[in-house]
């Protein structure tokens, strides 16, 4: 298993709302795209796949309308 340093953003849907919800997490898995499809299983889910040159894995994702982004930082 590999740790990552995990950052997941919900963007606001509203109007004229810019915010978003930010969550930082630690956690310890085998493979980042099996984390993201079952923690989405009961959502509507599309995603791609972003692979930057440091290693890092972002996931651009649409969860039953709700755009969303999560980041992994390999510890």
């Amino acid at each position: 298993m590999k740790c990552y340093e995990t950052v997941w953003e919900i963007f606001n849907q509203c109007a004229n709302n810019q915010m978003r919800d930010v969550f930082f997490d630690e956690i310890e898995i085998d493979d980042p795209e099996t984390f993201i499809q079952h923690k989405f299983k009961d959502k509507c889910l599309t995603y791609e796949k972003e692979i930057l040159a440091d290693g890092t894995l972002i996931f651009h994702i649409d969860a039953s309308g709700i755009r969303q982004r999560y980041t992994f930082t390999e510890l």
